[in-house]
């Protein structure tokens, strides 16, 4: 039965729509300048309307090369921590690491294109959304593709690397539970990231299995950043029976429910305990140093590059989707519910 994907264009393809030689084709694609001005115009418009990409070429993993590390938006704690893991996992099979900040817009082809022209291995996306558009195009580009906590995730079947962040909920909040806080409150992250989901369930099933009820008003989500938590703390506050204790989805947005809890005047933990999620640098800095659960970032990046590599070079992977062991680890910003 014949494939209903669509036939990548050749240089030959290009050439006979511009009427001039495949030479001449290849001469555009490469810069050279002994080609007449209105002739690479016509073959450049070419090249875009066939969503021309130069086939790339089978790499060996073990060839020095560049894999791309894409975050969403700006660096934090977080991807730094994954971004570090990478470049470490690189430098030791000699592959340089590249990062960018939300390079694919709305122009998948055109991305995918300049990707691919930069000599990229690999394009690893940190909480990024990705669309169909975008896969399409860096499978056309012959791109290998992992994703890291994807915001949205794919249909397809695209490697992801994350944590066991449902065991990590459950961890948090059962720890609050066994310090006697029944009125425990969660601030979370995008409401359809798997990763949020996965914490707000091990939450909702700490709190049932404890008999403890879950309160209107006690479950918030944002975007995983500080002022998600100071407004996150401040609604959470204003309610009739306010918690004695949140469950924040990272460790951002926990600083952020400490200093909204500051602004009204209420210590940490004494009048309100606080857990966080990932265990990045600020958590131990923090005032107090933070509760939270430990994701293993640097590890996640540098399993994300050997499995980018692994795909690079043709070879087949164990699984679609790697959970790595997330720990409580617990500091200061916890403790015992006040009596009454």
């Amino acid at each position: 039965m014949p494939s209903s994907s669509p036939r990548r264009a050749t240089l030959a393809t290009v050439a006979a729509s511009a009427g001039v030689s495949i030479a001449t084709v290849s001469k555009v694609l490469n810069g050279r300048s002994d080609v007449a001005p209105a002739t690479r115009t016509l073959v450049e418009s070419l090249l875009r309307q066939h969503d021309y990409v130069a086939p790339a070429p089978r790499r060996d993993a073990t060839r020095r090369g560049t894999i791309e590390v894409q975050v969403d938006k700006d660096l934090n704690a977080y991807s730094t921590e994954i971004i570090q893991g990478a470049v470490t996992a690189g430098e030791e099979v000699d592959v340089a690491v590249v990062v960018s900040v939300r390079r694919h817009s709305d122009r998948p082809t055109a991305w995918a294109r300049d990707l691919a022209a930069a000599g990229r291995l690999a394009l690893i996306a940190v909480t990024s959304e990705l669309t169909v558009g975008h896969l399409t195009a860096l499978s056309r580009a012959g791109l290998s593709l992992v994703m890291i906590d994807p915001l949205n995730q794919p249909r397809t079947r695209v490697i992801s690397i994350g944590s066991t962040n449902f065991a990590g909920g459950l961890a948090a909040t059962q720890h609050l539970l066994s310090l006697g806080h029944r009125r425990i409150a969660f601030i979370g992250g995008h409401a359809t990231a798997a990763c949020h989901q996965a914490r707000m369930h091990g939450y909702r099933a700490a709190m049932e299995a404890a008999g403890a009820h879950v309160l209107p008003g006690y479950i918030q989500t944002g975007h995983f950043h500080y002022d998600d938590g100071v407004a996150g703390s401040s609604a959470l506050l204003d309610l009739s029976r306010p918690p004695t204790a949140v469950f924040a989805g990272n460790d951002e947005t926990a600083l952020g429910v400490i200093e909204g809890a500051r602004t009204r005047g209420l210590r940490v933990p004494a009048d309100l305990s606080i857990v966080g999620f990932d265990d990045t640098q600020i958590a131990a800095m923090a005032s107090p140093p933070l509760t939270t659960v430990r994701q293993p970032l640097r590890q996640m990046g540098g399993v994300a590059l050997r499995s980018a590599l692994r795909l690079a070079a043709g070879e087949r992977t164990d699984s679609h989707h790697v959970e790595l062991a997330t720990e409580l680890v617990v500091r200061a910003s916890t403790a015992p519910v006040r009596a009454g």
